[in-house]
């Protein structure tokens, strides 16, 4: 990218719609950067029953697999919600690096097709953005399926006539979504950056609420509690001087008249009662 590619093809792929999130900076440059991916849906045959990644990821334009009769393809296709367009995946030439052609098949060959498409696009608009050349290829597809964008065809079959000669009105987003608009809600990428915690300084400390604890104080008795205390004790006091005096009296009047003090003895002969005849 940083050289000047403008279109890259990925034909290669995986057994999982998950990606690892390393991918996301790579994905995310290269939309920044205003480039058009193209990857392969992936192959039955291979074991993808169901679009891996990197096909899966945002933005990216995934191409499905076609037969000779340009109907999906049973081993050299797969499915998903992802597919953009279809074209021929079976029966196809290519070139070899060390010269020779050979025969193959699978998405892997069919992808090519669709990034060729995206590199006459640019050639002929070179100032069209990756939005408008995706749009282009996407809303010229012919439709087949079930009725509009489904997953095995995606919005259709590749039409590269008509994405180079057709009317196609401007979008201002890519119409298989955003890689930047993906991180920001899964991988929260636009997370506000980390509040730095008040110091004690630059916060003041809350009033307190309740009093400060203290030791209570030794409290002097009023006079009033002292005049009480006084005269319960004075009371006793005279009460008990009384006692004693009476004591004394009693003592002293029994000295002087012993005969008071002279109790009758106790003979223990009862006294015969006469009973008296009756008149």
């Amino acid at each position: 990218m940083d050289n000047g590619a403008k279109v890259i093809n990925i034909s290669l792929g995986s057994t999982t719609p998950q990606w690892p999130q390393s991918w996301d900076a790579a994905f995310l440059y290269a939309e920044q950067k205003d480039v058009v991916i193209v990857a392969a849906a992936g192959n039955r045959v291979g074991g993808n029953t169901q679009v891996g990644a990197p096909a899966t990821i945002p933005g990216v334009l995934t191409v499905a697999g076609l037969d000779r009769k340009n109907v999906a393809s049973v081993d050299a296709s797969s499915q998903g919600i992802s597919i953009g367009v279809a074209a021929p995946a079976e029966n196809l030439l290519g070139g070899l690096p060390a010269g020779g052609y050979a025969e193959w098949a699978g998405t892997s060959g069919s992808t090519p097709i669709v990034a060729g498409v995206a590199a006459l696009i640019r050639s002929k608009w070179p100032d069209m953005s990756a939005e408008q050349v995706i749009n282009r290829i996407v809303s010229t597809a012919k439709d087949a399926g079930a009725p509009g964008k489904d997953p095995l065809y995606g919005y259709g079959i590749l039409n590269a006539e008509a994405a180079l000669k057709a009317d196609v009105p401007e979008v201002s987003v890519n119409p298989l979504g955003t890689i930047a608009e993906w991180i920001r809600v899964h991988r929260r990428g636009n997370a506000a950056p980390a509040t730095p915690l008040p110091t004690a300084t630059s916060v003041p400390s809350a009033a307190p609420t309740l009093p400060e604890a203290t030791v209570p104080a030794a409290k002097a008795p009023s006079q009033r509690d002292s005049a009480i205390g006084a005269a319960v004790v004075i009371g006793f006091a005279a009460l008990f001087v009384a006692i004693i005096a009476a004591a004394a009296v009693q003592l002293r009047r029994a000295a002087r008249n012993p005969s008071l003090a002279v109790e009758e003895p106790d003979t223990g002969v009862m006294e015969s009662v006469k009973s008296r005849p009756d008149s």
